[in-house]
């Protein structure tokens, strides 16, 4: 029988990692979630999560995977790129991803077959068993390792790292397409005192806020306005006040043409994913007044 994609489990994002035994807890990988499809060493096709083929994009990662020497397997995992401490480095992926096929090295976490045997009802604990016994070292496919202690003491030390997160498993869960709170995912997020530079407002489409460094005018990306009521109304009021001012370069007003633009001096508090130098997973948490200290930047 020849393997083709099979859409992937997907853990359900929780505030903080579960209690108790029967978990296992790994690093979430800040990447982009592949599958590997092998169909013998000449057969070997690298799929998104949404499976479009990317096999092209993942040269090193597809010879890689004919190196593991095995007839056939469908392997679960995220492809990433590194930045100079060896952490995972979304931004560098995008950059790179479409220009270097040799970029990319998969983090795997799971393996749903394995020569001719179909193992998505085996407990996932016992799959990875399997995935890591495939395992080459000094790979572009890489196993993602099981973290011991507790969850509460991995997820700080992950959260001091100033990696993205965390994903929980239960050792047991089979694997079924879709998503599932049997796997969980535990993101680590900061909050940062930034400059207002403009609004996107569209009927039927979440309000939008654009930021800068304070003081610099340089972009840092965007986050949704989740203030509620009185506050909400408060920021409208003072973008009202403050419009009229000049996007920071030409290239931003071209990319961002509803855009109102903010005069400086409006600041907001920002939650936001940590270690990232563009806003990922943003919103807006606070109206910083006049002569407000705010927040800083904090853990």
């Amino acid at each position: 029988m020849r393997l083709a994609f099979i859409p992937p489990m997907r853990p359900k994002l929780v505030d903080s990692p579960p209690l108790g035994d029967g978990w296992t807890h790994e690093i979430k990988l800040d990447g982009y979630r592949t599958q590997i499809v092998i169909n013998g060493p000449d057969d070997i096709r690298a799929y998104s999560s949404s499976g479009a083929d990317w096999t092209a994009k993942y040269t090193g990662v597809i010879e890689a995977a004919r190196e593991l020497g095995v007839e056939s397997a469908i392997i679960d995992g995220e492809a990433v790129a590194t930045n100079a401490k060896g952490q995972p480095d979304f931004h560098k992926l995008q950059s790179i991803i479409h220009k270097d096929p040799y970029t990319a090295i998969l983090g795997a976490f799971d393996i749903l077959h394995l020569n001719g045997h179909d193992l998505r009802d085996i407990g996932c604990k016992a799959r990875r068993e399997m995935l890591y016994s495939i395992m080459k070292p000094n790979s572009r496919i890489q196993f993602s390792e099981t973290l011991p202690g507790d969850a509460k003491s991995i997820f700080y030390l992950i959260d001091q790292a100033g990696l993205e997160g965390m994903v929980s498993k239960r050792a047991d869960s089979v694997y079924r397409s879709g998503p599932t709170t049997n796997w969980l995912k535990i993101k680590s997020y900061m909050y940062s005192d930034l400059e207002l530079i403009g609004v996107e407002r569209e009927r039927g489409k979440a309000a939008m806020a654009l930021f800068a460094e304070p003081g610099t005018r340089k972009y840092v990306g965007s986050a949704f306005v989740t203030l509620g009521g009185e506050m909400r109304e408060r920021l409208w009021q003072r973008v009202q006040a403050k419009a009229g001012g000049a996007p920071p370069d030409a290239y931003m007003n071209k990319r961002h043409p509803s855009t109102q633009w903010i005069k400086p001096g409006l600041m907001a508090t920002v939650k936001h994913l940590r270690g990232e130098e563009i806003l990922r997973h943003a919103s807006v948490k606070a109206l910083l007044e006049d002569g407000d200290k705010g927040s800083g930047t904090v853990n």
